[in-house]
């Protein structure tokens, strides 16, 4: 069993790279990891993520409150955030909150990341939806948040930032990176003309290779009620598609279904 001090120590290395990667400045951004269903370490406030060492770090009951933290320290004043997604994702061992360059921008201009361009970031993310804003520090950010929660692992802050979670920190932290690199891919390509984006039927062979693989997490490919019953799902849809499509729609989605499983070999 990794010990608490070794913990301590990978949120450290965790907040060096973000900070290395410009992906916060000065104090900002924090990071968690849950211990126990009740105690769970995280970053200080007022502190660069850049210049941690394991004494800096704080522990916290599951609303938020102090169990240990060293003079001079205390938890983030997002520790809401971060506890909010725990009490929800019961499958959710680490979080991570980032101001990441081109995915803060998607999120101030109010843009999702939505578009299929790559298949790394439709396999590992599905999309990236927009929280609405909240003012920081109160449950305003939790709540905006919550409604995301049960559909996907990453999330823009409206005029903010980002926030990641997954089942281990470092897995956190590599969506926080996914995040960041697609906002950058379409950034780029939208100075290029335009992406051109991957077809219905691309995407949805890509979410059934997700499927075949077993990934943990929560992804449009595993939420939506299409996919549920072993048709193909659709992008972007957070889980609210299967009520409102018409018999047309759902025979499309069965033929592209049958021709990306005989693509598949099945």
């Amino acid at each position: 069993m990794v010990s608490e001090y070794e913990i301590k120590k990978e949120i450290c290395e965790i907040g060096k790279r973000i900070y290395n990667r410009g992906m916060v400045a000065a104090n900002d951004g924090n990071i968690s990891v849950k211990i126990s269903d009740n105690e769970f370490l995280c970053t200080p406030t007022g502190v660069s993520k850049g210049f941690m060492t394991p004494e800096y770090i704080c522990k916290v009951d599951a609303k938020g409150n102090v169990i240990q933290a060293n003079k001079g320290f205390k938890p983030s004043s997002e520790i809401k955030m971060h506890m909010r997604v725990y009490k929800e994702r019961p499958d959710v061992k680490s979080v991570v909150h980032a101001h990441p360059m081109y995915a803060t921008g998607f999120a101030i201009a109010g843009i999702p990341l939505t578009q299929p361009i790559m298949p790394e970031a439709v396999i590992a993310l599905g999309c990236v939806p927009i929280a609405e804003y909240g003012t920081p520090s109160t449950e305003e950010i939790p709540d905006a948040v919550s409604k995301y929660l049960q559909h996907y692992d990453a999330v823009l802050l409206e005029n903010h930032g980002a926030l990641t979670y997954s089942d281990s920190l470092l897995s956190a932290y590599h969506k926080m990176e996914s995040v960041e690199f697609y906002a950058k891919l379409l950034y780029i390509s939208k100075q290029l003309g335009g992406p051109k984006e991957l077809s219905e039927a691309q995407v949805q062979r890509l979410y059934e290779i997700r499927r075949q693989f077993g990934m943990t997490g929560k992804h449009p490919a595993d939420i939506c009620p299409n996919a549920k019953s072993g048709k193909a799902s659709c992008h972007a849809c957070g889980g609210s598609c299967g009520s409102q499509k018409t018999q047309a729609d759902a025979d499309i989605v069965a033929s592209i279904t049958k021709k990306v499983l005989e693509q598949l070999g099945k």
